[in-house]
């Protein structure tokens, strides 16, 4: 099946001042992985990428990426 794609958003939040934008970015591979583990049986073809962060409020700084 070509152009199929999932779209896999990790939503991490805290009550201190840290970041979390690698546990965000972990926990959204991680799913990659799971959803990659799942349907392999269809396809040993699936490529995870653009794996990225999109948007991080609070902290030091607030990041939101620019559309592409």
């Amino acid at each position: 099946m070509e152009g199929d794609t999932a779209i896999i958003r990790c939503t991490v939040t805290v009550h201190h001042k840290t970041g979390v934008e690698m546990e965000a970015l972990t926990g959204a591979s991680i799913a990659a992985l799971t959803v990659y583990d799942m349907c392999k049986a269809l396809s040993h073809g699936i490529v995870i990428n653009e794996v990225r962060l999109l948007a991080k409020e609070g902290g030091k700084s607030i990041y939101v990426a620019a559309e592409s």
